[in-house]
């Protein structure tokens, strides 16, 4: 019996040895592939989530691009570019209010509207991006 265990240590050893480096091969695998629930939604919560990530990313965008054009700005150029954001702001949640009042009681309104808003922001950040450019000229 004692000739058993011992001939099957080196068997042993190596069949965990393969087993670690599956394990291993699969781990880093799975660290390649996206994760969350943005890479395929299933759940209309999930898509709502995406939906307003979406808005975030492209609200973060629009600031950093927002805050370059009002560092080239003078005092009067700075006072018109705050009012004209302004009327913008107005102008983007009450479209996207509109457009997403169409599903008003469902549960698909905020993925509406969180893409609706980031889409509109998109936009907008194109818009001042053109400005900046201009401006450089």
């Amino acid at each position: 019996m004692t000739s058993l265990i011992t001939n099957s240590k080196p068997g042993i050893a190596l069949a965990l040895l393969f087993l670690l480096m599956v394990l291993a091969t699969s781990a880093t695998g799975q660290k390649r592939k996206k994760t969350g629930p943005c890479v395929n939604p299933q759940t209309q919560y999930e898509m709502n989530q995406c939906a307003r990530k979406a808005f975030e990313a492209a609200d973060a965008a629009l600031n950093q691009v927002y805050q370059r054009l009002l560092a080239m700005l003078d005092d009067n150029e700075k006072a018109q570019l705050k009012e004209a954001e302004a009327a913008w702001l107005k102008y983007r949640d009450s479209n996207c209010g509109f457009v997403a009042d169409q599903y008003k009681g469902g549960s698909m309104r905020p993925m509406i509207y969180g893409y609706c808003l980031a889409d509109v922001t998109k936009r907008r950040t194109s818009e001042l991006r053109i400005q900046i450019k201009e401006r450089s000229l």
